[in-house]
């Protein structure tokens, strides 16, 4: 196992990356969340309360991307170059993609995390009304499954 890098004999601190040189970075994030399959028929056919689930989703995982550094304490504000957010419907889930690009000295892996998680946070922020069962509980609903699938780091001269 490698030296933990953001502790040391003085404390907490952000680890330098002043010396490292700028190359391209790209993490792919992946999860699920489950929801009733009524409720993924509502989704795909446009008829939820709140509005468009997906595109809000798409703009709350963006948005939590650039807001990665705010969130997590040491991470490296990251010139971000794209950031893309997909969705695959199952009979009883949706599954959210987060890839984000950047030219940088660190990677972007908790971007991408933090962009799946926000974009799952907000499909369950718009269905829980018809998720609750009578107890105002959420039996079958779960976010799960968040994970890096990809990491580029490709140097110049690849």
């Amino acid at each position: 196992m490698g030296e933990l890098t953001h502790v040391d004999e003085k404390g907490v601190k952000m680890v330098e990356v002043g010396h490292k040189t700028e190359v391209f970075r790209k993490a792919t994030a992946r999860g699920r969340i489950k929801l009733k399959p009524e409720t993924i028929e509502l989704i795909k056919s446009g008829k939820t309360k709140k509005g468009n689930v997906i595109a809000t989703a798409q703009i709350a995982g963006i948005l939590a991307v650039k807001k990665t550094p705010e969130l997590v304490p040491l991470c490296h504000p990251i010139p971000l170059t794209g950031v893309d957010i997909s969705f695959e419907f199952g009979e009883d889930y949706i599954e959210a993609t987060c890839e984000v690009r950047a030219y940088y000295k660190t990677g972007v892996e908790m971007e991408a995390l933090t962009g799946v998680t926000v974009a799952l946070l907000t499909i369950w922020d718009m269905v829980k009304a018809v998720e609750k069962d009578e107890n105002g509980q959420y039996p079958s609903t779960r976010i799960e499954e968040i994970r890096v699938v990809e990491k580029v780091k490709a140097h110049p001269s690849q």
